[in-house]
């Protein structure tokens, strides 16, 4: 039990980004930094109301510090993890696990037993846009999308048994993938990012192909690139960008941009990147638009937005599922949704 509750506290404190020092100090000095040591180490359980104590400081129920269905990230590549701070990287970390500590004990208890299958685990190595043109193509395919707009790629990827974690972390960070637990399909996304959905769209379908492609002998830079150009060609397939465009351009329009990100959900910089894959417009056109989106800032701030909705309500419907089948109590259904038991009954009282 002592084991359980330190792995369980070291997490909840690295998830608030807190040293022992800062903990000790939110919790009003009632505990000392050297009995937080001995509490992390294992060496001490403390009672019920030091728990309490605790919790109220580090944000998470009494019960988060005995859970325990076991969460082990696989390898990460780090990116842009590797230029933040360690703490930071640490709490993005933990509160990835922690999220699916809770996800995976409510499959456990409804019996769900999810293989998750990669479409693309038999194609060829990838070096080329062409491979990763005609891998986008292939997935598409296997999960019967045909050649319109995606309509909300989280929903799609939870359906497709790839857990998908949001996060309220630094802006820097826009997402990670890894395996959990050796078999289970992870994508990290920033919350803060949702106020632009079709840059979390693409985020997402870079993730993706991180996970689900296998690179040859490039360079990251060529890698990140070809991952890049992956997602635009989920978002928008060649067939239709060029049903969209037509096949040769010396021109775009800001107007076809903007009605085309707003049908599916790519940014203008994206479908502009997109028509030079395709060879609809040269090298030569996209620096120089490039070039304008610069000098209006619409770099961040594009004159058209998408406002189409990327969320998946797949662990609530588990959740409520779980309780109307009376097969977790009120209680334990909050302790899942990382609510209070006061917070949840007063949320869910129109439901029951």
């Amino acid at each position: 039990m002592r084991k359980i509750f330190a792995e369980r506290f070291k997490s909840a404190r690295l998830m608030k980004g807190f040293s022992l020092q800062d903990l000790a100090d939110a919790l009003g000095h009632k505990f000392s930094r050297q009995a937080l040591h001995r509490y992390e180490k294992g060496e001490v359980l403390p009672d019920n109301d030091k728990i309490n104590l605790l919790s109220k400081a580090l944000n998470v129920t009494p019960d988060f510090f005995f859970r325990t269905t076991n969460v082990e990230l696989g390898e990460i590549e780090y990116r842009k993890l590797s230029k933040m701070p360690k703490k930071e990287a640490l709490m993005i970390k933990e509160k990835t696990k922690e999220y699916l500590s809770r996800y995976l004990e409510l499959e456990e208890i409804l019996g769900l037993r999810i293989e998750f299958e990669n479409p693309l685990k038999n194609i060829a190595v990838i070096t080329s846009y062409e491979q990763v043109n005609e891998a986008a193509n292939r997935l598409r395919e296997c999960w019967n999308l045909g050649g319109g707009a995606i309509f909300n790629v989280v929903e799609l990827l939870e359906d497709k048994n790839i857990k998908v974690v949001k996060l309220d972390v630094d802006e820097d960070f826009d997402g990670l993938q890894t395996f959990v637990n050796s078999n289970i399909p992870v994508i990290v996304y920033n919350i803060k990012k949702t106020n632009k959905p079709d840059r979390v769209r693409f985020t997402l379908l870079h993730e993706l192909a991180h996970l689900l492609l296998n690179f040859g002998d490039v360079s990251q830079k060529e890698k990140e690139t070809l991952c890049y150009q992956f997602a635009g060609a989920m978002l928008l397939p060649e067939k239709t960008i060029k049903a969209e465009l037509g096949d040769r351009r010396n021109k775009l329009s800001i107007n076809e941009l903007g009605n085309i990100k707003k049908q599916y959900g790519i940014s203008m910089q994206a479908v502009v990147m997109r028509a030079k894959d395709c060879g609809i417009i040269d090298k030569h056109y996209a620096k120089q638009f490039f070039f304008i989106i610069k000098q209006m800032n619409w770099k961040i701030d594009e004159p058209f937005e998408y406002n189409g909705i990327e969320e998946s309500n797949r662990f609530e419907q588990l959740l409520f599922r779980a309780l109307v089948e009376e097969q977790i109590s009120m209680s334990k259904a909050a302790s899942l949704s990382n609510r209070t038991l006061a917070d949840f009954r007063s949320e869910c009282q129109m439901i029951f």
